[in-house]
């Protein structure tokens, strides 16, 4: 797998190769959230534990408990938990929960699914009105997003090249290649989600998928992500995401600078070429993103606006 960075929209990602995984939630970590960062899986679920018996209502924190046991297989224990998080505020984040994937193999999972869709669907908010297409995405999201964390522990503490990161990319390709196999056939019988469909999780979890595919999907689904831009569903900021991806899988010049390249030789981050640098902020503007120099700023990047 090429080692390429999207740049975030709000925050620069601080792990090194973790090229497509969203952004961490603001504020800091929480004490089994720093410890899950650095895969002490033990010692995390002991400190999410402490804070559960501090405060049983902190939904966050049962949610990360969960998703912590499903890792370390302690099924029971993660449904246990489970049921009290989505009793407290039934949403669907437990349903893209990438720490979660473990679970979603167990027989209780359509069982715990099925409940929560129907406790969201009973809610004010608009309904899931396609669950079943709903569900394939929520699935795809979670898969998408999972084992980021692995590959930035690999790397911090074996090298970015070494096998062990190696193999852990190639895990994260074959699962991309899964998923976008899956979106390809759902698609052409469904159409492209929309967020009135199937919400707007299951609707992003599309996107996800195809953002980080490197086959030419990006080409093939870019007039139906701006569609949804137009309708309002998604920010535009996405739609350039996806442009500037098109072309850096195809190694041309990118138009609103969102791509980095870690470079080899230099072993640093440097800037995929422009398809013009004198109005790169002038598009950036258009689609909602700061100035190219006030990106690249985190990465230790010096843009000159107008030079290339």
């Amino acid at each position: 797998m090429s080692r390429r960075f999207l740049l975030p929209i709000v925050v620069v990602l601080a792990v090194c190769e973790a090229a497509f995984a969203q952004p961490a939630p603001p504020g800091p970590m929480s004490p089994g959230g720093a410890l899950r960062a650095e895969g002490d899986i033990p010692g995390a679920i002991a400190a999410f534990e402490k804070r559960y018996s501090e405060d049983p209502g902190d939904r966050k924190n049962l949610l990360e408990l969960a998703g912590a046991l499903s890792i370390n297989r302690r099924l029971d224990d993660c449904f246990k938990y489970l049921a009290i998080a989505v009793e407290l505020d039934p949403t669907v984040a437990p349903l893209i929960d990438p720490d979660l994937v473990t679970a979603r193999d167990d027989r209780r999972w359509a069982a715990f699914e099925d409940g929560l869709v129907a406790r969201i669907n009973a809610k004010p908010d608009p309904p899931i009105k396609d669950v079943a297409f709903a569900k394939a995405l929520w699935k795809m999201a979670a898969w998408d997003q999972a084992f980021f964390h692995e590959v930035g522990i690999a790397a911090r503490k074996t090298g970015m090249k070494s096998s062990v990161v190696e193999a852990l990319w190639k895990l994260k390709l074959l699962v991309q290649q899964r998923n976008q196999r899956e979106l390809e056939v759902l698609v052409a019988r469904k159409g492209w989600p929309r967020a009135g469909q199937v919400g707007k999780e299951a609707a992003m979890g599309a996107y996800l998928v195809v953002m980080h595919s490197e086959d030419g999907a990006q080409k093939k689904y870019l007039p139906a992500v701006k569609a949804v831009c137009e309708a309002g569903e998604l920010p535009w900021v996405r739609y350039a995401n996806m442009y500037d991806r098109s072309l850096f899988n195809e190694n041309l010049p990118q138009r609103y600078g969102t791509h980095t390249r870690y470079n080899e030789r230099t072993k640093s981050e440097e800037l995929h070429p422009l398809e013009d640098a004198s109005r790169v902020d002038e598009w950036r503007r258009e689609v909602g993103l700061p100035p190219l120099e006030e990106a690249l700023a985190p990465l230790g990047i010096v843009f000159v606006p107008g030079k290339k």
